[in-house]
């Protein structure tokens, strides 16, 4: 039985009506208008430093950096990639995540399982990451079939992270950020060792498999509506441990005028 049509007249008011009582998504916001971060005293720092560094801090308006569009191999960075790629696949996006999807990614970000990430590589092959850089407007990523060689900087990195959660379909989200607030707490170093009161820590560490060749840690801090994206990319380093002391240095210098919580 057809119904009666509706005019445009009785339609528009409706329509208008819904415009007004969506709510709208709260815009991301820097953490007060003239905040910025210490970027001279981590600069002194990292010269001071054996090895290279190159990092970036980044807000909703404004962004800082030294050699941050210099590329390096990805190591575990890569794995919040990965994380994304996953779960915007078709076979993934539009269902409930089974145990045996939470079997590969659970590991992969909260204890940076190389197993679970050469799987889920496997599952979403090379494109569908290129598909993520796209869409997160990175400009210098290339992705390796080695993927820990995978090329990053620690510009693409920030704007990457500054709206991960936007990265990921609205049915997993929830999921995701989970994950990367729960790095385990033998990997909670560098950003993860600082005391930064009121705010929430998104992360990804990566690190070459403990020779100092690389130590990396990408982050999302947020609190309410305010957001801080920061990338700290070393290399050479002595050893593994002065790698980690060289982030956790950095990022405390970059972020020790971050304004606690209200």
């Amino acid at each position: 039985m057809a119904g009666k049509s509706l005019s445009a007249r009785s339609v528009l008011p409706a329509l208008l009506l819904g415009l007004v009582l969506a709510p709208a998504a709260p815009a991301a916001k820097a953490p007060t208008p003239d905040w910025h971060p210490n970027v001279r005293s981590a600069i002194r720092y990292a010269r001071s430093r054996l090895g290279d560094v190159r990092f970036q801090v980044r807000t909703a308006s404004r962004k800082w950096g030294y050699h941050s569009t210099s590329t390096v191999p990805s190591a575990s960075v890569i794995k919040a990639m990965l994380l994304v790629a996953y779960l915007d696949d078709p076979r993934v996006r539009g269902r409930k995540l089974r145990e045996s999807d939470r079997d590969l990614i659970d590991p992969m970000i909260e204890r940076s399982d190389n197993d679970a990430a050469s799987r889920v590589f496997e599952f979403v092959g090379e494109r569908r990451v290129r598909a993520v850089a796209r869409r997160a407007h990175m400009r210098r990523f290339s992705v390796n079939p080695v993927w820990g060689l995978s090329r990053i900087d620690a510009d693409d990195q920030t704007r990457f992270f500054l709206h991960i959660d936007q990265r990921v379909v609205p049915k997993h989200r929830e999921a995701a950020m989970h994950l990367l607030a729960s790095v385990t707490p033998s990997q909670r170093w560098g950003i993860g060792e600082l005391r930064l009161p009121g705010w929430r820590l998104y992360f990804k560490g990566g690190w070459g498999s403990g020779t100092g060749a690389v130590d990396h840690q990408v982050a999302l801090l947020e609190k309410g509506a305010q957001r801080v994206s920061v990338a700290v990319l070393t290399t050479s380093s002595p050893s593994h441990e002065y790698g980690k002391e060289t982030l956790r240095g950095v990022f405390a210098r970059l972020l020790h005028t971050l304004p606690p919580s209200d």
